[in-house]
């Protein structure tokens, strides 16, 4: 689904990808692990178009380094920013069909399905985006982004902040994604619970893959986990 071949990407003179390879299946959950600064989040921006890279990055079999992100997004390739983008003075229902496709068939996802996958949305569809807790908002994003019909999204710290019950649900809605088929590439920080709903994972450090593996094989690598994940 996404294959990501020695790809080097810049800040100034700053070389912060060097060399990163990695793969997402079909209806894989993948984890993109490691700490502040490593270069997980510039990894995703870059597969995205946001980021001016080199190497190459294959979407469905195509490489789409050099396109722009609203063209990435209409090849099925779907992108949870870390802050939350949501539109604070819009409800909930308004939000989430901003994220329709404006043409094409309809796709796997619907406002009945969000608000299916999570009820809570729809408890608070005619609340203003603002008002929403901090979990409310994450879960509103990730949906609005369902909502343009991805075959893979990619998302960023979505448990970051949020109440271990709130991280739960996030879990819960992940792996439900998972199983209607849409792949994931989740950037995480909490080891918890990449490990928790992941198939595969890597770890980052120095703009660089330094493991992959599934989690049984991560839980095994004490000396992995001590020098790049442990603060």
């Amino acid at each position: 689904m996404l294959e990501i071949e020695n790809l080097h990407a810049y800040y100034g003179k700053s070389h912060v990808l060097q060399g990163v390879d990695l793969q997402v299946g079909s209806g894989e959950i993948v984890a993109l692990l490691g700490r502040n600064g490593a270069g997980r989040s510039t990894t995703i921006k870059a597969a995205m178009g946001d980021v001016a890279c080199t190497g190459m990055i294959r979407f469905k079999g195509e490489n789409i380094i050099g396109y722009k992100p609203h063209v990435i997004a209409r090849r099925g390739l779907g992108y949870v920013p870390e802050n939350r983008e949501i539109f604070p003075g819009l409800t909930v229902t308004e939000n989430l069909l901003l994220g329709e496709k404006s043409r094409g068939p309809a796709g796997r996802w619907s406002l009945r399905e969000m608000f299916k996958l999570f009820p809570r949305l729809e408890e608070r569809a005619d609340v203003a985006g603002a008002v929403l807790s901090g979990g409310e908002q994450q879960m509103l994003t990730i949906c609005r982004t369902l909502m343009g019909n991805p075959d893979l999204i990619m998302i960023d710290e979505p448990t970051e902040g949020l109440a271990p019950r709130m991280v739960e649900l996030v879990g819960q809605l992940l792996r439900s994604i998972a199983e209607r088929g849409v792949s994931i590439l989740l950037v995480e920080q909490k080891l918890s619970i990449a490990l928790e709903i992941s198939h595969r994972l890597y770890v980052m450090g120095h703009g660089r893959i330094v493991f992959e593996g599934t989690p049984a094989t991560l839980q095994a690598a004490t000396a992995i986990k001590k020098e790049w994940l442990e603060v």
